[in-house]
């Protein structure tokens, strides 16, 4: 089955003042106002994918996905193989 995705997603970059601005698209679809309030949550077991150690590593992946440096297997056992040898 496919995955589903999201209908509302964008990129956003933190400021110099730690300020994210929310893209037109999902403003405009949320019907954001000046001065209207929001919450941002992220749960405490999801803390760790944030660290600078994490990102690091998830920007390496990204440059190593980009660059084609990856593999793909048929099963966990030709993964385990390739580990292995």
């Amino acid at each position: 089955m496919a995955k589903a995705k999201p209908v509302l997603e964008e990129s956003v970059r933190l400021g110099a003042k730690h300020q994210v601005t929310i893209p037109h698209r999902i403003s405009k679809a949320l019907q954001l106002r000046k001065g209207d309030h929001m919450l941002m949550r992220v749960p405490r077991d999801q803390l760790w994918f944030w660290t600078p150690e994490w990102q690091k590593k998830e920007r390496e992946a990204d440059e190593d996905i980009a660059a084609g440096r990856l593999k793909e297997f048929e099963s966990a056992e030709d993964l385990l193989k390739d580990l292995k040898s």
